[in-house]
């Protein structure tokens, strides 16, 4: 279904937006609501069910926080997050410096978080059951942590040297948090831990460099503005402005040196990209300019680009209980791919007898039998 993803012409998503979009979330519990964050500001909830029944219709915005809303955020809102565990909640953080925590029915703050710097991005666990909090990347290359429960910015992760673009807590350890800087490097942390970081990833691997005293790991040579688990939390990817995407062994910190080829990426902020949930190869999305590249995340192979955004796209977000994805543009649209239908076959005609070269190369099947083996 993913390899099929086209430009669904039946599916519409109400356009609100005056400017462009950073930000997508969909919520975990249902996958039926959907936020967007844009550059003036404003917040948009959508419902993604089509209540209509009809093949064609329109995903309507439900409410928003607009520009003459009292606690709109005054500059533009770089990302989105539903509270992981129901839909009562979502947070948002902004160039405003401020992180907000929202009540979704009454759409009034319950909570904000104030900041020194600009705030590129915050993240909460999708698995934490014993703790509330929201990592944050800012100008600044302190890593916050704000504790939802307490209302308070717990403790800071020091050792990045230049501001951080990208945070992800891994999907699989709710105390294991990955965070983006544009000093090159990206750094898991163990947030229990006194000195935190656990280790810096390093693009070479661990080569010993010429100069001890400059043995600095980085993961990119340049900016790293982008980070996403893979579903299963057990590898990470990374994206840089050397144009290049890695894959990570999220345990071993190993670079598994996949090759995507060149990743146009020139975003002075955080890219967010994503991958699939329970596809068998699993793929990951790319904002790349105006279109999505479709890589498969562990050969490295770009499957197609989804084209028909106008500008650049600065998000996508997957929907895996019916393998959609949305993503939204400078161009103030959010767009849907839809899985492509395919035409049943007559029951005359075997799958065996039809022309192989339609198969796309990803799912082709690479078992061999063991006879083969001898």
């Amino acid at each position: 279904r993913v390899l099929s993803l086209e430009l669904n012409k039946d599916r519409d998503v109400e356009r609100i937006h005056g400017s462009g979009i950073n930000t997508l979330d969909i919520e975990p519990v249902e996958g039926r609501y959907m936020l967007s964050g844009g550059c003036d500001g404003v917040i948009v909830l959508y419902d993604l069910e089509n209540l209509s029944r009809k093949p064609s219709y329109t995903c309507k915005a439900l409410c928003s926080v607009g520009r003459s809303h009292p606690d709109v955020h005054k500059f533009s809102v770089e990302t989105v997050q539903w509270y992981p565990h129901d839909t009562g909640m979502f947070t948002s953080s902004s160039f405003d410096k401020t992180l907000k925590i929202w009540d979704t029915n009454t759409l009034q703050l319950a909570d904000v978080f104030h900041f020194e710097g600009t705030v590129y991005s915050h993240h909460m666990s999708p698995v934490a059951t014993k703790h509330c909090l929201i990592a944050v990347g800012t100008k600044s290359p302190k890593v916050q942590l704000c504790d939802l429960k307490s209302g308070s910015c717990s403790h800071i992760l020091q050792g990045h040297r230049q501001e951080v673009l990208a945070v992800s807590w891994s999907p699989r350890h709710e105390y294991v948090l990955a965070t983006a800087s544009a000093d090159s490097r990206v750094k898991l942390w163990d947030v229990r831990r006194a000195s935190g970081c656990l280790c810096t990833l390093d693009q070479h691997n661990g080569e010993k460099s010429k100069a001890p005293s400059e043995a600095v790991n980085t993961a990119h040579n340049g900016r790293v503005n982008g980070l996403c688990y893979t579903s299963d939390g057990l590898h990470l990817l990374t994206i840089g402005t050397d144009d290049r995407m890695r894959l990570w062994n999220s345990s071993t910190g190993e670079n598994t040196l996949v090759n995507y080829g060149k990743v146009c990426n020139e975003s002075r902020k955080g890219v967010k990209f994503t991958v699939s949930c329970g596809c068998n190869p699993e793929f990951a999305f790319v904002p790349y300019d105006s279109t999505i590249a479709v890589y498969t995340v562990f050969t490295g192979e770009l499957i197609t680009m989804l084209r028909g955004h106008y500008s650049t796209v600065d998000c996508c977000v997957y929907q895996p209980n019916f393998q959609e994805l949305y993503s939204g543009s400078k161009d103030c649209n959010i767009l849907a791919w839809i899985p492509a239908l395919r035409e049943p076959l007559p029951d005359d005609i075997s799958e065996k007898s039809l022309p192989q070269q339609h198969l796309n190369p990803a799912y082709e099947d690479a078992w061999s039998s063991s006879d083969d083996e001898g």
